[in-house]
């Protein structure tokens, strides 16, 4: 008998108990807290009725309470692991990470082979942005326990964030099969099959974690992405708002916003909300220090600006440090080592430093992507002088020697983005797309493809000719110097939607720019002209997926150049 109650006290706390399961197994939530409640009234060192109590009070979403109880039933119980288990299960969506970690690894000392908090262990780490470490975690669960629709649903998130799309759909196709009305599975599989490319069936997929759960925030995102990348943006924009409405802090819903009103022209609405991507996961890490600028005129500090997310960012955006230099005085850029010795010949730098390096102490700090919003930038007030980066004089001169030995129109190429981006399937484009190019008469094709996909061209041998540069480019001289000179010796640059179309763009070289049906905001809508580069002319897919009508129209363009060089 338990000390300090009688046994009709135990069976009575007994019994409360197993009326709140029976009320949660009929979903009468409320009323079997009220039991579980009652349970520990009667016998308050009862831990199986606390962490009952915990369960029903998770489920209706009370975690500080939820928290509560489980400490009790694990002071009562300290071998219960799955108590533990469950306890940072709450902590993590309470926000308290490292406490819900510790609480796991609580757990799997006492249980390790316990599946649970393997999983909840995988949540946390998915949290802080750790996707390696929590696929591991999943894994492990899974091994453990195949049947655990859960881990397999979160498996499916991490792999789609790790680009891993194929693997993302089956995980979640699994966790369907274990349990057919699991909305977040759904949802998380509708995800990946838009970021694939697959949205019919991301589209019924989303709608069918919609009905299933009609409040579930992300499931209205990603349907918002889809409804973009079908270019409905008036629904993709109330997909947002109905996901803001359920989940204020939603970041991506905030940011997709802002990327439709970028789109749109609507810059006032658009640069605000872009400063949500500081939430997402794949920018968490890198939020900048503060004190943040807020772009008024300061001589008594030094402003850091640094550069985020990939080359083309910052290869776009490095015009507007010019902007900043009159209203600070002393301009520091912390940039990839590997780029300063081409940004260095940008306007209004005093000097660049390593990204890891240390800011002075009384400095003010700025992302170069977040300068348009401090300056209230517009469609009209773009600042759009080229060329704002140059080409090493010596390095221009060599290749300009080398290139002379080819004949005719020369057009430097690339076709593959980097594969870590998201959206990098929708944006490269298959070398064989780019024959018609070759076939052009008096037509020469330069590749300035480095890196992953420069391997098409041996591929294509036999079939067109393609200049290789790939083996010989910015080895020695950093990152796209060679590049850089390269394209000034060249009659055009023709590619996909990468870092090399900003890098000529910024020179003032004459660029085409093949973009997918549904592009990134920076192109607008509906236009053949870029803004941002005087030098840059846009062709647009009409039809999802069809690169043969932009090329055919390329090839179209390009023949009377050629017949004129």
């Amino acid at each position: 008998m338990p000390h300090g109650i009688t046994e009709a006290q135990a069976q009575e706390s007994q019994r409360l108990n197993q009326e709140g399961i029976r009320l949660v197994q009929q979903g009468r939530l409320e009323e079997a807290a009220s039991q579980f409640r009652a349970a520990v009234r009667v016998w308050p060192g009862y831990a199986d009725g606390h962490g009952n109590l915990g369960n029903v009070l998770y489920f209706l979403g009370r975690f500080d309470e939820a928290a509560a109880a489980y400490r009790e039933a694990h002071r009562l119980a300290p071998r219960d692991a799955a108590v533990l288990s469950n306890l940072s299960n709450v902590l993590r969506l309470m926000g308290r990470l490292d406490e819900a970690a510790d609480a796991a690894y609580q757990a799997l000392a006492q249980r390790p082979d316990l599946a649970s908090a393997h999983s909840n262990l995988g949540s946390v780490r998915l949290v802080q942005n750790r996707f390696e470490e929590a696929a591991l975690c999943f894994q492990q669960a899974l091994w453990l326990k195949p049947t655990l629709a859960e881990a397999h649903c979160n498996l499916g998130a991490t792999l789609r964030l790790l680009g891993r799309l194929d693997e993302a759909v089956a995980c979640c196709r699994e966790a369907i099969r274990l349990n057919p009305n699991f909305a977040d599975a759904r949802s998380h599989l509708g995800a990946a099959l838009a970021d694939r490319g697959d949205l019919d069936e991301a589209t019924a997929n989303l709608q069918t974690a919609l009905r299933l759960n009609p409040a579930l925030a992300w499931a209205h995102v990603h349907l918002g992405f889809v409804r973009s990348q079908e270019r409905r943006f008036d629904e993709a924009l109330a997909c947002c708002q109905e996901a803001l409405r359920l989940d204020p802090n939603n970041h991506e819903a905030h940011l997709h916003r802002a990327m439709i009103h970028l789109a749109q022209g609507d810059f006032e609405q658009g640069w605000a909300g872009y400063e949500w991507r500081w939430r997402h996961p794949i920018l968490a890490d890198s939020r900048i220090p503060q004190p943040w600028w807020d772009g008024a005129a300061r001589t008594d500090c030094p402003l850091v600006l640094h550069a985020e997310q990939g080359w083309g960012d910052t290869f776009q955006f490095i015009r507007c440090a010019a902007l900043a230099k009159p209203r600070v005085g002393d301009v520091t850029l912390l940039c990839p080592a590997s780029a300063i010795p081409l940004l260095r010949s940008c306007a209004g730098i005093d000097r660049l430093a390593s990204s890891t390096s240390a800011a002075p102490p009384n400095a003010v700090h700025a992302s170069l992507l977040s300068l348009p919003r401090l300056f209230g930038t517009t469609l009209e007030t773009i600042p759009a002088a080229v060329p704002y980066l140059f080409a090493d004089p010596g390095l221009v001169e060599h290749w300009r020697r080398e290139l002379a030995a080819l004949a005719g129109f020369k057009i430097g190429v690339a076709w593959q983005g980097s594969a870590t981006n998201a959206h990098d399937r929708r944006r490269s484009i298959p070398l064989a797309c780019f024959e018609p190019l070759a076939r052009t008469p008096g037509v020469q094709l330069v590749s300035l493809q480095i890196g992953k996909g420069s391997e098409a061209v041996r591929a294509t041998a036999g079939r067109f000719a393609v200049t290789d540069l790939s083996d010989r480019l910015d080895r020695t001289s950093g990152a796209f110097m060679d590049t850089a000179a390269v394209m000034k010796g060249l009659d055009l640059v023709i590619a996909c939607d990468t870092s090399v179309v900003h890098l000529a763009g910024a020179l003032g070289v004459p660029v085409w720019t093949a973009l997918s049906f549904a592009p990134d905001w920076r192109w607008l809508l509906d236009r053949d002209d870029s803004p941002w580069y005087p030098t840059m002319r846009l062709f647009r897919q009409s039809r999802p997926g069809d690169w043969g009508d932009v090329f055919a129209r390329m090839a179209e363009a390009l023949r009377p150049l050629a017949a004129n060089r």
